[in-house]
């Protein structure tokens, strides 16, 4: 439930879950994109856009009920939000807080947008992998074929 006045901002507490907090501003929905929630499932999400924030100016936060993400889903979150927070929530209490970090080499997450980069070759036992040029806004450079990738063509992707 949301409770809003002229000048707070409440979202209650979830019993067990996941709480992705200092998302980037606007970032929200492709969050809840690649962690493939499209509210079919029936669990519970709560997304707040545009949040005040003092750290970050405003920002975007998701609780998801029900749900602890794994590794891989961080690293995700990371590509498109590295600043984020992760807060794994049991029994109404933050049992684990984790920043989101973007490492500087990105390896079997995405894949190259370039046809005929050889990690996209059925033929060829390669792990997809990529060096981070730049984070915001996000840049990287295909291991294979110094392809460049930005933001938009990771999150189509997903």
């Amino acid at each position: 439930m949301v409770l809003m006045s002229k000048r707070t901002l409440r979202v209650s507490k979830i019993r067990n879950g996941t709480v992705i907090d200092h998302i980037a501003r606007g970032k929200a929905l492709d969050v809840i994109r690649i962690l493939g929630i499209d509210g079919r499932s029936g669990g519970v999400v709560t997304i707040a856009m545009n949040v005040p924030s003092k750290k970050l100016g405003t920002k975007d936060m998701v609780k998801i009920e029900g749900r602890e993400l794994n590794p891989e889903e961080v690293d995700r979150i990371a590509l498109i939000s590295p600043r984020a927070t992760i807060n794994i929530i049991r029994n109404y209490r933050v049992v684990e807080k984790q920043k989101v970090k973007l490492p500087p080499v990105v390896q079997g997450i995405i894949k190259c947008i370039k046809p005929s980069c050889i990690s996209n070759s059925k033929d060829e036992p390669v792990k997809p992998t990529f060096y981070v040029e730049q984070e915001d806004p996000l840049r990287l450079r295909c291991h294979y074929c110094n392809n460049i990738m930005e933001e938009e063509d990771i999150l189509k992707q997903f």
